[in-house]
């Protein structure tokens, strides 16, 4: 931002700060996965970090760097800028404060591993072709009990286990208006989110027992980006203060529906006054720009979905029967396709978008908007053409009637989504060599340790028998 714009909204935090005797501040960033990571300071050298940056070890953060090249710096967004709910003390405790940081190299240069770096270059690259990317995601996840038991080994070891099962009472369905106790702490996950900045507009109980969905305001894609990383941090802090465990794990149950991330989408003009998807003329209201992008999803669905869902689980949500997608087709009805055109209303052309149903929450956003916009680009300038829509369930068919549809399906599991994004060379470049050569690493490894690993299904299925 420039010179006189920081200083003023430095002064604004300060003054913010200084209201909520802020003692510390927790300065955040993600890995490559989407873990958040964090240096805590003193308020007193807030200052110093703002202006000058704050250095730390960068070979201790996976996918980061290697020792040679270990030193990097973190400048603190003070846009990001927020007092943190749960921490917030009297005047003789003091509080803490959050701010989301960009990660740079010694030499004053954006690190090519951050994952927020890597979603700035593809807005950047939006914006020269004046495309603003708008995003919405719906962060789905389950509230469970969080129990301690002295006879409890999870993995072999003692300590804390988790109970697998929904909250006690808790037998609601699809928006249904619950009395249990997640209702409550639903609430105040609320109203901690709004206290930290963003603007909630829905929550309501999921499909599945113990599911629940916060929604947030539509926004640019940074801000949100930042917003979907704020959120996972604040859900699961409410929900432990209950003893409580909130996870965005995307298939924790066998046989009901998994966590999603569906994705609304659209680009606007810079100036953030015209939407640009919207056609008043078309059957769908769709613009030809609108039209490309959609096409450009669909042509890279399976080289982008490791990032969009990146875990070995993923694979166990994106299957036929649970409000999955796993078919590349669009539609507007049809909850089976992988993108669906929303209803808007005559006379709304801000409310025209796409929502995309493959990723889920397990993924790191910033590097998941980052594929999307790239796809979506890359159908634009290549002018790609949008299929027909398929408004069958397509659940219903069998494998003949789904190939004369010509629809294609994702990847059936890590590996080979891993395989398609090796080949996908638009999301690679999108993501940068260093970022794309960590993320297959660490996934090749994690794909590797699952497929040796003997599991309980195994056990009860064959060892008997055998």
């Amino acid at each position: 931002m420039p010179g006189t714009d920081k200083a003023a909204m430095k002064q604004r935090v300060f003054e913010q700060a200084e209201a909520a005797n802020v003692r510390f501040v927790s300065l955040q960033f993600t890995d490559i996965m989407g873990v958040v990571k964090n240096v805590h300071i003193p308020f007193h050298r807030f200052g110093g970090a703002v202006d000058h940056g704050l250095w730390f070890d960068g070979s201790s953060i996976e996918g980061f760097a290697r020792i040679h090249e270990s030193d990097m710096y973190l400048d603190p967004d003070l846009d990001t800028f927020g007092i943190i709910p749960w921490e917030r003390g009297t005047n003789a405790e003091g509080s803490t404060a959050k701010v989301i940081c960009d990660v740079y190299t010694p030499d004053g240069e954006p690190f090519a591993g951050d994952p927020r770096g890597v979603l700035r270059r593809q807005l950047k690259r939006a914006e020269e072709q004046g495309l603003r990317y708008m995003t919405g995601p719906e962060l789905e996840f389950f509230m469970l009990r969080r129990t301690t038991s002295e006879d409890a080994e999870p993995n072999g070891t003692s300590g804390v286990a988790l109970n697998v099962e929904p909250l006690p009472h808790d037998q609601a369905g699809y928006f249904d208006l619950t009395t249990d106790e997640a209702a409550n702490v639903r609430k105040e996950m609320v109203e901690a989110l709004e206290e930290l900045g963003i603007v909630v507009e829905a929550s309501h109980h999921e499909v599945a027992i113990g599911q629940h969905e916060i929604d947030f305001r539509y926004d640019d894609a940074m801000r949100t980006a930042d917003n979907a990383v704020t959120f996972r941090t604040t859900l699961k802090a409410i929900a432990q203060r209950h003893g409580l465990y909130a996870t965005f794990m995307p298939k924790p149950f066998h046989g009901i529906n998994g966590n999603g991330m569906h994705t609304h989408q659209s680009l606007w003009s810079c100036d953030g006054k015209t939407n640009l998807f919207h056609d008043a003329n078309d059957e769908y209201q769709l613009s030809p720009i609108a039209r490309g992008f959609m096409a450009g999803l669909l042509a890279h669905a399976r080289g982008m979905i490791a990032i969009l869902a990146p875990l070995v689980n993923s694979y166990k949500r994106l299957v036929p029967g649970y409000e999955a997608p796993v078919y590349i087709s669009w539609a507007r009805i049809n909850r089976s396709a992988l993108i669906r055109i929303p209803q808007a209303s005559r006379g709304q052309p801000e409310a025209t978008r796409l929502e995309l149903r493959c990723p889920d929450p397990s993924c790191n956003p910033y590097l998941a908007f980052s594929a999307m916009l790239a796809a979506g680009l890359d159908g634009i300038e290549r002018k790609l053409e949008l299929g027909k829509p398929v408004e069958e369930n397509l659940y219903h068919f069998d494998d003949t009637m789904i190939r004369k549809q010509g629809v294609g399906m994702l990847p059936g599991s890590l590996e080979e989504a891993l395989d398609e994004f090796a080949n996908d060379d638009v999301i690679q470049t999108a993501l940068g060599a260093h970022v794309c050569e960590w993320f297959m690493e660490a996934k090749r490894g994690e794909w590797n340790d699952y497929r040796t690993r003997v599991t309980p299904w195994e056990l009860e299925r064959y060892l008997m028998t055998y």
